[in-house]
């Protein structure tokens, strides 16, 4: 396959190329996993970009073409990440939205951006894109992952994400040359994401972002951080937010780590603990939710227990960050923080899914 622009350098300077570049060089490693139905499914970066590949060709079989904008609305899903690069490798800027938007929160994103094409995760976000179609008729292509409950719509906008990806397939069997042209087009200065501010303070904006600002802020973390391919992420925070582009998405890219998305909201959590990630992200609250609900559970535990915990949360207080960043430290703390590891701090990483977490 052939590749977009690149550096002078070598590296990979477009989203597009970076998934390219993994498809050839490690295949078989897992890229992406979701958990359905309480089963983890599976996708290696060479599966993903046949996945992209289809999807792509599928858009542009829609009339779908560079210089067009893409609402994606949804959960952390696959093949809403797949969409973002499907969009990418056409020259075209996806815009994610905030999946627990109302209705008219979105008319007024869809009319800013200029939306035509949308693909969303089910029923739940059809139904609102079809609320709004009286007041935005511009949009003409609503293409959806999950069917259930969609079995009896007949909207001319609807189609299947499995029907678009049939009709891609036959698209690139046609012109099979197709795909590798498009992404030939792209340059790392077009723009890679549009994505929204939260409009607190008045109408939400759009703030373009380009693949060589977003792959440099990637590659920077990824540089300081020492990620790579055998490293794991879990994807659970909003796809329409910047950290989450940055995070689950960018840096996934950059470095070829495994990104992991939770069967909903409510499981994530739990699913955290199966996974065990690697690399975990969370802005400062749900640090401060897991730490409440910590402390309520020890309130709970019996004497010895809870006694032992505050000794040694003192301890890792007073010497843990010093250790951890390969400080001097007295030897009797050390010895301290070494039991309290045996005692304390590891059962409660084991618990709360955090034993292989090496950055967080």
């Amino acid at each position: 396959m052939a590749q977009s622009h690149s550096s002078s350098n070598g590296n990979a300077d477009t989203f597009p190329s970076l998934l390219l570049q993994h498809a050839r060089k490690q295949g078989n490693h897992t890229a992406i996993r979701e958990k359905h139905l309480g089963i983890w499914q599976s996708w290696t970066w060479a599966q993903v970009g046949n996945e992209v590949r289809a999807l792509a060709c599928g858009l542009a079989a829609q009339g779908f073409k560079r210089g067009m904008n893409l609402a994606i609305i949804g959960d952390n899903r696959p093949r809403l990440y797949w969409s973002f690069t499907a969009a990418q490798c056409l020259g075209c800027v996806p815009v994610p939205m905030y999946q627990d938007a109302v209705a008219q929160e979105m008319l007024f994103v869809l009319d800013n951006a200029e939306i035509e094409f949308a693909i969303v995760e089910d029923q739940e976000q059809v139904d609102k894109l079809l609320e709004i179609l009286p007041q935005y008729p511009n949009l003409k292509h609503i293409f959806y992952d999950d069917p259930r409950g969609l079995r009896n719509y007949d909207q001319r906008q609807l189609m299947s994400y499995d029907r678009l990806r049939e009709i891609g397939r036959e698209f690139d069997r046609k012109d099979p040359g197709f795909f590798e042209r498009a992404i030939g087009e792209i340059r790392p200065d077009d723009t890679c994401v549009m994505l929204y501010t939260s409009g607190t303070t008045g109408k939400p904006k759009g703030v373009c972002h380009t693949h060589s600002g977003f792959i440099a802020a990637a590659r920077g973390d990824v540089e300081f951080d020492g990620f790579n391919p055998s490293d794991e992420v879990l994807s659970y925070l909003p796809m329409a937010w910047v950290g989450d582009h940055l995070f689950s998405y960018a840096q996934a890219l950059v470095a070829g780590f495994t990104v992991n998305c939770p069967e909903s909201p409510e499981t994530a959590m739990n699913d955290l603990r199966e996974i065990g990630p690697t690399y975990y992200f969370a802005p400062p609250r749900v640090f401060e939710n897991l730490l409440t609900t910590v402390m309520i559970r020890m309130d709970d535990a019996s004497r010895i227990k809870r006694g032992l915990f505050r000794y040694f949360m003192g301890v890792a207080r007073r010497c843990g960050m010093q250790i951890m960043e390969g400080k001097p430290v007295a030897f009797g703390d050390r010895l301290l923080y070494a039991l309290g590891g045996l005692l304390v701090y590891g059962p409660l990483r084991n618990i709360l899914g955090m034993s292989r977490i090496r950055v967080a």
